[in-house]
């Protein structure tokens, strides 16, 4: 069975998710909703980022709120074998400025000690996550499903 990441992080529009996707080979759960944001739709969130195999979170400077920090810290004292982490110093024309990457890498080094993985780009990380990916091969003449990892 292939491997699971949630997708978490910046939303308001980045495009980071849409850039990722056709990068993994493993699968994946995306919180962002298409309509309007529902009880159940938090609690599919809690749930998936629960069970997962991985949480990664891509913070971008498109993020308004910081609910995503405090998701990242929390998960990497939780679950600290299946966090990964990065940020992307610009997105689409926005950018951090000096003291907001001072802070996320401060993020970052906690998120490090705490047993987390940090990555430099998305590129890095979904390479990280491909290690992880099961092909498998249906051989016609025997039935068997042989996975390769």
């Amino acid at each position: 069975m292939n491997k699971k990441v949630f997708l978490g992080g910046t939303c308001n529009s980045s495009q980071w998710r849409e850039a990722v996707k056709p990068l993994l080979k493993i699968d994946y759960f995306d919180p962002v909703c298409k309509g309007e944001w529902t009880q159940e739709a938090y609690e599919r969130e809690l749930y998936e980022r629960e069970h997962c195999d991985f949480v990664m979170y891509v913070i971008t400077p498109k993020m308004t709120g910081v609910y995503s920090i405090a998701e990242v810290v929390d998960d990497s004292n939780k679950r600290p074998g299946k966090t990964l982490f990065c940020f992307l110093e610009a997105d689409e024309g926005s950018a951090f400025d000096k003291v907001q990457i001072k802070s996320l890498n401060a993020v970052a080094k906690m998120v490090k000690n705490n047993g987390g993985k940090v990555f430099e780009s998305i590129v890095e990380m979904t390479n990280y996550l491909n290690t992880f990916a099961v092909d498998v091969e249906h051989h016609e003449e025997d039935g068997e499903l042989t996975a390769h990892g």
